[in-house]
């Protein structure tokens, strides 16, 4: 199995294709995934590569991280996999809502 990078600040334009193309200059490429948003549809502006080795990996991020691709200035690195919790998986960017919120019933 390779190694899953994620990429940030990709252009709402880009598609899954225009990024095999990119990325396969780093290496072989085994997937492409542009993330999207579940209630518009609408590309969220981040996905995952997998390459298929590490050191494809690690020349992926060393080539593109913080390069342009399409008018944006990409952020490559690898991967963390998300975190399982008690209740579901830990959700990302709260969006700057400190604290915990109770969605149980009202007594």
């Amino acid at each position: 199995m390779g190694t899953r990078l994620y990429v940030g600040n990709i252009s709402f334009k880009a598609s899954e294709e225009d990024l095999q193309k990119h990325f396969s200059q780093a290496g072989e490429v085994a997937s492409v995934k542009l993330i999207k948003d579940n209630a518009t549809g609408r590309l969220r502006g981040f996905g995952f590569v997998e390459m298929v080795s590490d050191e494809d990996a690690q020349k992926a991020v060393s080539m593109f991280n913080g390069q342009q691709f399409m008018d944006r200035a990409i952020v490559v690195n690898e991967a963390k996999p998300m975190e399982k919790r008690e209740g579901g998986f830990r959700q990302r960017g709260a969006g700057g809502r400190g604290g915990s919120r109770d969605y149980g019933s009202r007594d």
